[in-house]
């Protein structure tokens, strides 16, 4: 399979992705240019290192100042700069001590994009995480430009979003007022995070036709609308896609299953009732959740399980990775490849900067048509000056037809002159010779 695929009948709109990978490194792939363009990965940050996997991302893609979390395995949660990656503060969700026990990882991670100030010297920043074992953390920092003068406004707030099980869903809503837990044995359920208290959880389903129970296994989750916090849709190991709605009932709305694997990735669209599902057996596909109808599979197929599906919030294109270690992007309305990049390593995650247009290339054509322009302004003067002293320099000049006629005259008139000065040469030789003779004699 090559590194890059692309398909030029569409082309890819200008997008910036952000990959995280198995061994902790962060990498950016950019498409540039205004119809059609071919993703290519222009940045790679930190260093391989299997410790460091980046478990869980969240980014505030704002125009002034943006930053991006990631959560990593051992423990440590960074706020970067998704420009040109400088680390801005770094802290260990296991305290001052850094260990982290190996069952107790990162399974959540939101940077609200909420300020409380907009001052340059000084930004601040509010980051909600979650453990498999339901510790939940929501601390605000103060920082500078630098790490070590990174300072907590407050203490953190902390509490149990479960009594036992994995929390391994971890999400927020648009409004950032509710946030939303589930896991292996842990029912979905909503929390207040203004007032940090439990305001619904889900009950189980119902046994099924032949009487067995399904254990509680959510592995993704997602709202529907920024709006609106009340409707969501979840996805289980059992290949099940749920619907819930708050102020209906505790059970599932709707629920459907999706092909024999588990649910990995779920991903809403901006209409507020599409769904894209991705699954551990590399299968993506788009649903109708108000009736659990499948829209459309999404052609190009996987060779490895789907860890992350992420729609951009301005173009019509999704993006998904995963363990088959490609990048790989679609259009949203024919669900066809658009382009897939080889990123070598096993890939957990992806965010999109929507604050990227890829006006920068033409910032930059400009000023590179301005250098050409003045290149060949120069050329064009030294070519000038050449032809001034060629033209200074003696020139052979052609000679006329006249000019070659009275050479040849000249030429032929000098040959019978030489001819009679040889005749008269011979003619006294000979006249030498007889006289010699006769003396003789």
């Amino acid at each position: 399979m090559p590194r890059v695929i692309s398909n030029e009948t569409y082309g890819c709109p200008p997008i910036r992705a952000l990959t995280f990978d198995s061994l902790g490194l962060i990498k950016v792939t950019e498409a540039r240019g205004k119809e059609r363009g071919t993703p290519t990965v222009v940045n790679t940050w930190g260093e391989m290192n299997a410790s460091r996997c980046v478990l869980a991302s969240s980014m505030d893609d704002r125009l002034s100042n943006p930053l991006l979390a990631v959560a990593r395995k051992d423990g440590n949660v960074e706020v970067l700069n998704p420009c040109n990656g400088d680390l801005h503060f770094a802290y260990s969700v296991f305290g001052d001590d850094g260990s982290s026990p190996e069952d107790d990882e990162v399974s959540g991670l939101h940077l609200f994009r909420k300020r409380k100030d907009d001052q340059a010297e000084e930004r601040s920043c509010t980051l909600l995480t979650c453990t498999k074992k339901g510790d939940v953390s929501l601390r605000t920092v103060r920082f500078p430009d630098g790490r070590a003068d990174s300072t907590d406004e407050a203490a953190p707030k902390t509490w149990k979003a479960c009594g036992s099980g994995e929390v391994l869903v971890g999400t927020v809503d648009g409004s950032e007022n509710f946030g939303l837990f589930g896991g292996k044995r842990v029912e979905v359920n909503i929390w207040d995070l203004e007032q940090c208290t439990k305001i619904w959880s889900a009950k189980s389903p119902p046994k099924d036709n032949l009487g067995i129970f399904t254990p509680t296994w959510f592995t993704c989750a997602a709202f529907l609308s920024n709006e609106d916090h009340r409707k969501f849709v979840t996805g289980t190991k059992s290949h099940q896609v749920r619907l819930y709605d708050v102020s209906a009932q505790r059970r599932p709305v709707l629920s459907f299953d999706f092909h024999e694997t588990a649910i990995t990735a779920i991903s809403e669209d901006p209409d507020g009732h599409t769904v894209y599902v991705g699954n551990a057996s590399a299968d993506l596909a788009a649903f109708d959740i108000r009736t659990g109808k499948l829209l459309g599979s999404f052609l190009g197929k996987c060779s490895g399980s789907i860890r992350s599906v992420v729609r951009h919030p301005q173009h019509q294109v999704i993006a998904s990775c995963g363990l088959d270690r490609y990048l790989r992007v679609y259009d949203v309305k024919t669900r066809q490849l658009i382009s897939a990049v080889f990123l070598k390593q096993h890939l957990t995650g992806l965010v999109f900067d929507s604050g990227f247009s890829g006006e920068e290339i033409a910032v930059a054509n400009t000023v590179v048509e301005d250098e050409t322009e003045e290149k060949m302004t120069i050329l064009e003067d030294d070519e000038e000056e050449d032809e001034d002293k060629t033209e200074e320099a003696p020139v052979k000049k052609k000679k006329s037809k006249k000019e070659k006629r009275s050479r040849d005259k000249v030429s032929e008139k000098g040959e019978e002159i030489d001819e009679v000065r040889s005749k008269k040469t011979r003619d006294h030789k000979k006249k030498t010779k007889k006289v010699k003779h006769t003396q003789e004699d």
